[in-house]
């Protein structure tokens, strides 16, 4: 009550109270001025970052180091693309157009494709320690984490400014670069244990809130900036580092001016480092919900009371969503509270029906109500949930504010239904003192100006705020009663379009339905597109050189191939006829919209009869069609999934013909995979005649998720001086999924025009193939009277070079632009050596490499990367442990050399005991050993010896407490390794067979050896056994072609005994070991000098191996050869050759590991897609795969003697390995209908399925020759498994695969390529856990892989 006096506090009145109210609501700050930046230009000793599209400054060395998330940086790097980051940046392609997070630590104010070139804007950065720039950044830390930061003294800051930029735009004839310019700030304070970052963004700052991807066609795609901070991938494979979002919508973006985290518009604070733990990026929450509305008065005005009681409020104008914009998420928690390492503010308008913390722990511990700077939450005066409110205000340190008692208002405050026609008025803060103006020099450490409040003291704080429960509710679905704690979800909730609410006169409820976002489910997405998050849920967008629908991207201008079946029920006239999956091939070439189709052996007459139906190859004529301005071809809409109808029929006999053609996606190689069938009755066509079907254009009606189409045609059947003339009519339906999400593109047009020239149909009966090929232009509908010409960009016709990019001017001009790197005049272009004109970043001691197009640092020996990766830096290759343990090391400038040690002989690299009378090998290295422990630091292992001089099986490191089991030379066994305190491992012989009670087929046979006195004759019966003493399921009778099955128990299966010459297909009736047999005692370890060679699109890379570990540092370009796709890759271990397959080039070629060699061709016929490879080092001969033929070949290493192996039964064959030793050939075959893999003798004998069951896509495969196991590595079922030769004893080794393609295995790891991660993957074989990781510098997919060894591995049979 208002007489009432508690605990002797003085109450205030009722007018005191709403004053204090309206005071609250007027102290919300106008728009941040550009004046109130932080100070900045080269008077403050900013440096200029050069102009450019994608330029990154040099290495800004920290004098005091800052702490991002855990880790302790003293270097910076500041991008064109409004980005800051510990390390140099990869090229904008690789993260501009990019979700966030980044694969690389980011500090991303403004996250877009920004462009300098040309004065348009700068960029200035320092570290700064002035007292005015450290004393303003601890007014906002403060102001934003006022319990947290509040004695927070930053002794040192960096500052990068962004000062009207401009985005990256498409030269065009005539056009004048828009005037659209950003403006804005990173400011990052520390104090040396905790690190701040602010962004500032001033009023008419931000000008464009995203950039189009670079070529892009798709007029209406601009990508939003992203705005937040990513600490880069972590080392765990398996994971990915964590990062904090801020913005990635174009609503966020725009209220990143508008709104604020601390109170003051267009300043954010993020606590983003620490030397305590801290999980994740903290923003600041004192400025209330960041995702609160945004107010409908004019931007640019300052917020005035009248202002907020004469607009009209009403339902309009409230907005509380706009089915146009893009509505994110809100946590329902703590702002401050760590999502598993992700975590998003999306500061874009969302509807919020309490903008207070919510009970039981939501708020956070720097989001007090008491401190001045935090505004009223905005809508507070108005809403129902605050009618009855009490304010009591108190500093906590420093001058208080008065302790004060606000009456009951809930009877003195307008009800709802009266306050809905009000404005809600955004509240205000008086910050004069806080963000001073800077157009005067730097003020003196004396001048007060920059404090927050006028008497200079701290932040106040410690305002609580209680509200009463009003009559009139608002409700939060999905949130506990008061009084229980809230507990934090990883779901997030938002109101939406399509979300359910419901409403009456005395409760608003709002049904927060779990939505799909890009966070989860972005791998739904082509790995070339970016996901976004809409109201009611995400959609796919392909990114910049891509087109498709999200789902499915290709890249532009390139050809692509679809591969499919195609089926058939038929009436040729009256002959039925039926085919099944008859194979189909397409091939569309880009530039101009050609598409050939091919269809094979289809039987006639249906063949010949088909020639008419041309619309089975013009649908791919339609998808890629060459697009003029404003139209998208068909792919564009579909992607890769989706369904074509079409229903002919021929006059005038009337006969009608459906066809359904279904997409089933792309396949690993990005073609397009389509089923076609065809049924009903189509007019006989006589043999030898040809049909010729003159140019068409049709009409496409385009709706959601449906393309219709009806048109008629006439085509000639002739043949010698007959010519008769027929038609058809053609009705086209095509359906697909759209994403319903994204807002619709107004602009697109509902009826586009196909135009069809150069239409053929062809059947050649030698080789039973029917062809179709059509160009097709996809347009606007045009009039029959007088066509405008197409300008030669869009048909394709200009005359640019392939290297350049066809810009369109006016009617039918165009101008030709040589591409980045590349110089010429467009329609001749030639590559610009950066190189010789010294347009390159290679520092000293490194070697500057031209490229078309391009370049690459590489540096010179002795020397390697600085992090800047263009700088070369000193190695001491001593300090590597390159030598021999027993040879010394010595260090020249750029390079070493070793030599042995007295009492050994060699080259340094490998050194052997001198021999010594009387002394073993292993008393000579014990004799060494023990002598080295002279030198200070030794701590070489000492081996220990019996009493006759040899090598204990068991040794164990005296300093390290490490044992491992040795072979008889003294070599390590690999896998035997265990570490100190652990039990030491067997190292005894293995247990001797007989060790296991002899089986009923070993006794059996025994008895009958016996019973035949040792050597039976080659007419007599001896049972043959397996290695674990079962009965083999085939048995023989001696030596003769008689043979039948038997069971498990020997017994004969009935009716499986053959005839001579014929081999029964036995199936084994016995489990295979659940437990992989232990690898033979004798494996050799790895020596010194092996490494791996990948392939990876035109080049072949050297990555160089250190014991089992990847010298990731080492790695480089091994060969480079420019145009070619290099696929498989094998080595000849006898005479140091490389061999390798080119699909591009259709070749096999090699070349030697000598300096100076040169590739070699050695087989360049008959080659259609070859794949896999392998050698033979022992016969010197080689075998691969070709996919498109589907054959597997042999022919010796110089390409003679060239052989078919197999030619059938192949659909998609890819990985092949040999086994040298015992003869063996193996493949694998990724027929997605039946996916196998297969064995048989290395001359084509014995043809087997060896493993069908349980595989999807098996694109890698290799044989293991010292512990004889074939193993592979699976895209489809996510595993790499292994398998004994006779495909007993499978195992799974790992079960969380990302995409491999290629495998190789050595010593105790596998190394595969994988898609996913575009890198070379370790996993240990006994524990199957990923190790280690290399992803090159040039990110993109790698195939197959290697290993080279100094000797040829040996194996057992």
């Amino acid at each position: 009550m208002q007489g009432d006096r508690v605990a002797g506090r003085p109450v205030l009145s009722l007018l005191q109270v709403l004053l204090l109210l309206l005071l609250l609501l007027l102290s919300r700050a106008s728009a941040l001025h550009p004046d109130e930046l932080f100070p900045h230009g080269e008077s403050w000793g900013d440096q200029l970052l050069q102009e450019g599209d994608d330029e990154s400054s040099a290495v800004v060395k920290l004098a005091n180091p800052l702490h991002f998330y855990e880790a302790r940086f003293s270097n910076l790097y500041v991008g064109t693309n409004g980005i800051i980051s510990t390390q140099d940046f990869p090229r904008e392609t690789e993260y501009v157009d990019y979700d966030f997070p980044t694969d690389f630590p980011a500090i991303a104010p403004f996250l877009a494709d920004i462009d300098t070139s040309h004065g348009r804007g700068r960029i200035l950065y320092r570290e700064d320690t002035s007292p005015a720039v450290l004393a303003l950044a601890a007014r906002y830390v403060r102001a934003g984490f006022p319990r947290s930061a509040v004695r927070f003294t930053p002794t040192h800051a960096f500052l990068a400014t962004w000062e009207q930029v401009g985005a990256y735009e498409e030269v065009k004839r005539g056009a004048l670069p828009s005037g659209e310019l950003n403006t804005f700030q990173a400011v990052l304070a520390s104090d040396g244990s905790d690190t701040y970052a602010l962004f500032l963004y001033p009023a008419n700052g931000l000008q464009f809130f995203g950039t189009r991807p670079k070529e892009s066609y798709t007029v209406q795609l601009q990508l939003p900036a992203r705005v937040g901070f990513c600490r880069g991938e972590a080392d765990d494979l398996k994971s990915e580092g964590p990062y904090f979002s801020v913005a990635s919508t174009e609503q966020s973006v725009k209220n990143l001016y508008q709104l604020s985290n601390l109170g003051v518009p267009g300043v954010w604070a993020f606590h983003i480092g620490s030397t305590l733990p801290l999980d994740n990026v903290r923003p600041a929450t004192v400025g209330g919900d960041l995702s609160a509305a945004h107010s409908s008065v004019p931007l640019g005005r300052s917020f005035s009371h009248a202002t907020a009681l004469e607009s009209d409020y009403n339902e309009d104008n409230l907005d509380y969503y706009d089915v146009n914009e893009e509505e994110v998420d809100y946590l329902p928690g703590e702002p401050e509270e760590s999502l598993n390492g992700r975590s998003s503010i999306d500061v874009s308008y969302t509807f919020k029906v309490d903008t207070r913390p919510l009970e039981g722990g939501m708020s956070s511990p720097d989001s007090d109500l008491s401190s001045p700077l935090h505004p009223t939450p905005t809508y507070w005066s108005f809403y129902p949930e605050t009618e009855s409110a009490t304010l009591d205000s108190q500093t906590k340190e420093g001058t208080s504010l008065g302790k004060v008692e606000t009456p009951d208002l809930k009877d003195q405050v307008e009800p709802w239904a009266e306050r809905r026609n009000r404005s809600p008025a955004p509240p205000k803060i008086d910050r004069e003192s806080l963000v001073p103006s800077w157009k005067t020099p730097p003020p003196s450490p004396e001048n007060r100006s920059i404090q927050p409040y006028s008497d200079g003291g701290p932040v106040p704080s410690e305002m609580d705020v209680p509200t009463a429960h009003p009559e009139e509710e608002i409700v939060l679905r999905n949130y506990p009663a008061s009084g229980h704690s809230t507990p934090l979800s990883r779901e997030m909730y938002e109101v939406g379009v399509e979300d359910n609410i419901g409403s009456n006169t005395e409760v608003f409820t709002y049904n927060g339905a779990n939505k799909e976002t890009c966070e989860h489910n972005h791998r739904q997405c082509s790995r070339h597109a970016f996901c976004t998050d809409y109201a009611t849920g995400f959609c796919c967008h392909c990114q910049s050189r891509f087109y498709g629908n999200g789902k499915h991207c290709l890249p532009e201008g390139a050809p692509h191939r679809v591969n499919g079946k195609v089926s058939g029920h038929l009436h040729v006239g009256h002959t039925p006829v039926h085919f099944t999956d008859v194979d189909l091939h397409a091939y569309v070439v880009g530039n101009d919209g050609r598409a050939y189709t091919a269809i094979s052996h289809i039987p006639q007459p249906a063949a010949q009869a088909l020639l008419p139906l041309t619309p089975i190859g013009g649908l791919f004529g339609w998808l890629f069609a060459l697009e003029k301005p404003g139209s998208e071809n068909g792919f564009s809409l579909t992607g890769a999934a989706f369904i074509h109808d079409m229903e002919v029929t021929f006059y005038p006999g009337e006969e009608r013909v459906s066809i359904t053609q279904t997409a089933e996606g792309l396949d690993s190689e990005n073609y397009l995979s389509i089923k076609t069938n065809i049924q009903g009755q189509v007019p006989y066509v006589p043999a030898n005649f040809t049909a010729r079907i003159s140019p068409y254009k049709e009409l496409y009606h385009y709706s959601d998720s449906a393309v219709t189409s009806t048109s008629s045609r006439e085509y000639s059947l002739t043949f010698g001086a007959i010519n008769q003339t027929w038609s058809y009519r053609v009705h086209q339906n095509i359906t697909y999924q759209v994403c319903r999400h994204a807002p619709r593109r107004p602009a697109f047009p509902t009826t586009q025009q196909l135009n069809v020239d150069r239409v053929f149909a062809l059947y050649n009966d030698e080789e039973r193939v029917l062809r179709f090929a059509v160009t097709n232009q996809i347009g606007p509908v045009e009039e029959d009277a007088d066509p405008s010409p197409v300008n030669p960009c869009y048909d394709g016709s200009h005359m640019c070079d392939t290297t350049a990019r066809c810009h369109p001017g006016t009617g039918v001009d165009y101008t030709c632009e040589c591409a980045s790197g590349y110089q010429g005049d467009g329609r001749s272009c030639v590559d610009e050596n950066e190189c010789a004109t010294g347009f390159h970043r290679c520092g000293p001691n490194s070697v500057c490499i031209n490229l078309p197009g391009s370049y690459r640092c590489e540096c010179r020996s002795g020397y390697e990367f600085a992090d800047d990766r263009y700088t070369c830096i000193y190695v001491d290759e001593c300090s590597e442990n390159r030598c021999h343990p027993a040879a010394t090391c010595y260090n020249t400038p750029g390079s070493f050399s070793c030599r042995c040690q007295p009492g050994y002989h060699g080259d340094g690299f490998q050194c052997l005991p001198d021999s010594a009378p009387g002394l073993t090998p292993c008393e000579q290295q014990q004799r060494h050993a023990q002598a080295q422990y002279a030198y200070a630091g030794a701590r070489l292992h000492i081996p220990q010896c019996d009493e006759r001089g040899n090598f204990l099986p068991l040794q164990c490191h005296g300093s390290t407490g490490f044992c491992w089991c040795v072979d008889p030379d003294g070599h390590e066994v690999p896998g035997t390794q265990t570490p100190p305190g652990s039990t030491p491992p067997h190292c005894g012989p293995p247990p001797e067979p007989t060790q296991r009670p002899p089986t009923v087929c070993e006794r059996w046979r025994e008895n009958l050896l016996e019973h035949y006195g040792g050597s039976p004759r080659d007419d007599q019966y001896v049972p043959q056994c397996d290695d674990l003493g079962h009965f083999v399921p085939l048995q023989c009778h001696g030596k003769s072609d008689f043979c039948w099955c038997v069971d498990k128990d020997g017994r004969e299966v009935q009716g499986t005994r053959s005839q001579p010459g014929i081999t029964p297909a036995c199936i084994p009736t016995v489990a295979p070991p659940t437990v992989r047999p232990t690898p033979r005692p004798d494996v050799t370890p790895p020596s010194v000098g092996t490494f791996l060679l990948y392939t990876q699109g035109q080049k072949i890379g050297h990555l160089p191996l250190n014991g089992t570990r990847l010298q990731k540092d080492a790695a480089k370009t091994l060969l480079s050869l420019h145009g070619s796709i290099i696929v498989g890759i094998d080595y000849d271990c006898r005479e140091r050759m490389v061999y390798w397959t080119d699909v591009t080039g259709r070749t096999i070629s090699r070349v030697s590991l000598e300096l100076g060699a040169e590739p070699e061709t050695i087989v360049n016929s008959g080659l259609m897609s070859p794949e896999g490879l392998a050698i033979d080092h022992i016969r010197r001969t080689m075998y691969w795969t070709d996919s498109v033929l589907d054959k597997i070949e042999r022919a010796q290493l110089d390409g003679s003697e060239r052989r078919v192996l197999f030619h059938t039964d192949l659909v998609n064959p890819r990985a092949i390995a040999v086994d040298p030793i015992r003869g063996n050939l193996y493949w694998t075959d990724w027929n997605r209908e039946a996916p196998k893999i297969e064995t048989s003798s290395l001359d084509g004998e014995n043809r087997r399925i060896l493993i069908n069951t349980d595989i999807g896509l098996p694109n890698a495969l290799t044989f293991d020759s010292f512990s004889k196991l074939l193993c592979w590595a699976d895209a489809g079922t996510k595993k790499l498994e292994c398998t004994l030769p006779d495909g007993t004893g499978r195992r799974v080794i790992q079960n969380n695969l990302k995409y491999p393609f290629g495998i190789v295995s050595y010593g105790d790891h596998f190394y595969h390529t994988d898609w996913r991660r575009d890198g070379v993957v370790a996993v240990n074989k006994d524990s199957g856990q990923f190790t280690d990781e290399y992803l090159p510098e040039q990110r993109s997919h790698l195939y197959g892989i290697t290993v080279v060894y100094p000797y040829c591995p040996t194996g057992r049979k």
